[in-house]
């Protein structure tokens, strides 16, 4: 996606597009989500994005990510226009508990959620699924994995995360936008598959 920031042909929606659908992209702290909305994004995303501090130091759990200097606040948000009728609006959750009060504003009118999962920290995702389910949301996950060769078996993933069988999991790497484009498609794909 070529887009130049701030340039009039992509600020606003065409005028053609009739419809729009909301998509939460969840996950535990530290796991890609502003990534992948900045990877997919065909608009400069908003990133509510500020360093972290020795006030979090005890709180933020920094062992799968040692270098994470920044943390996502409030949310992030980004826009994918599928087709000529279609855009998606991408909002990404903040990953730590203490900002889990936002997630009711922003399931509500969610079509589904993009469950992003770190495999080297699996135990950290129970709460977002969790949260995910509370919600109501239909979800996919997208396990993201920079080394391919550190894949875990899908049913290995499937039994530790206590998934239902219909619950799509795909690999991607939220720097890649045609791997972060085909999670994205998976969970659309399932999102229609449940409505019919």
């Amino acid at each position: 996606m070529d887009y130049t920031s701030g340039s009039a042909e992509n600020i606003y929606v065409p005028d053609a597009v009739q419809r729009a659908a909301k998509i939460l992209v969840v996950g535990h702290f530290a796991v890609g989500k502003t990534t992948l909305i900045g990877t997919l994004s065909e608009i400069t995303p908003l990133r509510t994005e500020e360093r972290m501090t020795q006030a979090s130091a005890h709180i933020d759990d920094l062992r799968g990510a040692p270098d994470k200097v920044t943390t996502t606040v409030a949310l992030d948000f980004g826009r994918l226009t599928l087709s000529d009728e279609l855009v998606l609006y991408l909002f990404g959750t903040p990953g730590q508990q203490r900002f889990v009060e936002l997630w009711e504003d922003m399931a509500r009118g969610s079509l589904g959620a993009l469950l992003l999962v770190d495999p080297a920290r699996l135990a950290d995702t129970f709460p977002v699924i969790d949260l995910v389910e509370t919600y109501g949301l239909e979800y996919a996950v997208a396990v993201n994995s920079f080394d391919p060769y550190s894949r875990h078996a899908e049913e290995e993933l499937r039994e530790a995360l206590d998934l239902l069988p219909d619950t799509p999991i795909v690999y991607c790497d939220a720097r890649d936008e045609k791997s972060s484009a085909q999670a994205l498609i998976n969970l659309v794909q399932h999102l229609l598959v449940r409505v019919a």
